[in-house]
């Protein structure tokens, strides 16, 4: 692991708020360059502030991220992800877009972000299992992963 990654956002329980976004059967996902591991593909989302609600937490990680509006939040299923020095806790929720346009943002702490898209389940099921989040060791398709519901460790 990249110790820039290390030293932000390790060594503490980090809350995230993540969106599923939709277009069809396509999936919006964002690219980490994770510095020396390569490529990262994960649905947009990031830390919640203190003080910060989830929902708020959602809209502007959309905005920093991709450039989108995003509306209407709906809890899908969380996860949990120990790699030590790294503790998060996700919790997705399934959201709409209501503006914007689609662009590469930014990174408030580091600037890992290459490209945003909106994936089909081909393109997704092409990319090595290393470089997707871990909720596509549980879901594979866009239908199971609108099936997820529940809390899973990965």
């Amino acid at each position: 692991m990249d110790a820039k990654i290390s030293e932000t956002y390790g060594h503490k329980v980090r809350v995230r708020a993540c969106g599923l976004c939709w277009q069809g059967d396509r999936l919006l996902l964002v690219n980490h360059q994770m510095l020396r591991e390569g490529d990262f593909w994960a649905p947009p989302g990031g830390g919640v502030e203190v003080g910060e609600s989830l929902e708020e937490a959602l809209k502007r990680e959309y905005r920093e991220e991709t450039g989108l509006f995003v509306d209407a939040p709906r809890f899908r299923f969380g996860c949990e992800f120990i790699q030590p020095p790294l503790h998060a806790i996700e919790l997705f929720f399934e959201v709409t877009q209501t503006g914007g346009e689609l662009k590469a943002g930014h990174d408030p702490e580091l600037q890992l972000i290459a490209a945003v898209k909106f994936m089909t389940p081909d393109e997704i099921q092409r990319l090595p299992a290393g470089a997707l989040h871990g909720i596509f060791r549980l879901a594979r398709t866009p239908d199971d992963l609108r099936q997820l519901s529940g809390f899973y460790r990965i």
